[in-house]
């Protein structure tokens, strides 16, 4: 199947259900979308024991897509750089600390807690899976996307401050645990031959200090462009030559391009929209990224939902799934609780602060590509599997109840 038949199907089907769900369903659309992608998806399974030419067609069209490579290579550093622009840079230093921890040693905690219980389920089912790709899956499914469900916390009626600990976390947070999800990767490759806590440490930092640092020259590199010149036109040209020109520098670099896009898109999204822009330009600036984003997310949660036509289904392997679901959570609300019980000393938290990032923090796409880059030797199967599980359970149940949830949590006793 040809780019101009992929991409043309692609966007037609994402119109569709976009339409679709705006008319009739009228959910989150992010939501909506993949649960149609779902739904069709699964229909077209079943037409798949017949043989029918539009099921084979279908399965066709999801694996002529590189899901992995068209998430972290293409789509990623536009969304979050989409995400990072709307960040007001002087609230987040004032949750910075909260947002920075959460987002490193909340990576961290919900890494081996959730690494450690998945090496222990795997056990109990006389499944021998060494540890370190347990670890390896535990990072994968630490990376959290709670963007998706921002509007149905503002309508929950929130505070601000939350909202911007869970946004922000959720930027870093994509970054950190691609970085943690490199080195383990790195540490497994290696068969431990020749890998000490020094080079493995000396990786970490490469990739997360180095790419904070080469956002922060492509950021400010960017405002002093945008600053010299006033025609929106090429204004939003230059933020498109930071995204696709800087995160395919950064792999050059081996530096984390997802960090390198979020703190690019901070310094855009403040200083060079405060200081380097008429208000002409930022006007269009701001519909131009919000439309990117609207669009790719719509693209990247229809590709989801037909993900399942190509996933191999093992009953064993569904129940861990299954169960895989509540560790998930389990580790997520210790990698929140740990950090904010500890940080209540000297930060004030909102009430039920726990509770929201708990179930505020969705897997999305990036666990999905994660997974779907392992090689089959580090039992690449058995965890797309159970990552994408874990992903649907997480987008349309926590998604479609957090504004329900952060209501009743903040109700009036």
């Amino acid at each position: 199947m040809g780019i101009n038949e992929i991409l043309s199907i692609t966007i037609v089907l994402a119109a569709l259900f976009a339409y679709i769900n705006h008319r009739f369903i009228k959910w989150p659309p992010t939501i909506g979308i993949m649960i149609l992608s779902l739904v069709t998806s699964l229909l077209l399974a079943l037409l798949g024991s017949s043989q029918s030419l539009l099921s084979s067609k279908a399965v066709e069209l999801v694996s002529s897509i590189d899901f992995r490579d068209v998430l972290l290579n293409f789509m990623l550093s536009f969304l979050l750089f989409a995400g990072a622009i709307h960040i007001d840079a002087a609230k987040l230093r004032q949750e910075q600390l909260p947002v920075i921890v959460l987002a490193t040693v909340g990576i961290l905690i919900s890494t081996f807690v959730v690494g450690g219980l998945t090496w222990l389920l795997f056990g109990v089912f006389g499944l021998a899976v060494p540890f370190i790709y347990c670890l390896l899956f535990g990072s994968l499914i630490s990376a959290t996307d709670p963007i998706a469900v921002l509007a149905l916390l503002k309508r929950a009626g929130i505070p601000s401050s939350l909202e911007l600990k869970i946004s922000g976390e959720s930027l870093f947070n994509d970054g950190v645990a691609v970085v943690v999800f490199i080195t383990i990767a790195e540490v497994a490759n290696s068969g431990g031959a020749d890998i000490s806590i020094l080079s493995v440490g000396k990786l970490f930092l490469q990739e997360a200090v180095g790419g904070l640092l080469f956002g922060a020259v492509l950021g400010y590199a960017g405002f002093l462009a945008l600053r010299s010149i006033d025609d929106y036109k090429v204004e939003v040209l230059i933020t498109l030559a930071i995204v696709m020109g800087g995160y395919y520098v950064a792999g050059h670099l081996h530096v984390s391009g997802p960090l390198a896009m979020v703190v690019a898109g901070i310094i855009t999204g403040n200083k060079a929209r405060q200081d380097g822009m008429s208000d002409v330009s930022r006007d269009y600036l701001g519909k131009f990224w919000e439309l990117i984003d609207e669009i790719l997310n719509a693209i990247l949660f229809l590709l989801m939902g037909l993900e399942v036509l190509i996933i191999k289904v093992d009953t064993t392997i569904m129940i861990i799934g299954a169960i895989s679901i509540l560790t998930a959570l389990v580790a997520r609300w210790i990698s929140v609780a740990l950090p904010v019980l500890f940080l209540r000393y000297t930060i004030k938290f909102e009430k039920n602060a726990i509770a929201i990032l708990t179930w505020g923090g969705l897997r999305g796409g990036i666990s999905v590509a994660l997974a779907l880059s392992l090689s089959s030797t580090m039992y690449r199967d058995e965890f797309v599997l159970i990552t994408y599980m874990i992903v649907v359970f997480s987008i349309l149940v926590q998604g479609l109840t957090i504004g329900k949830v952060a209501t009743r949590l903040n109700r009036p006793v």
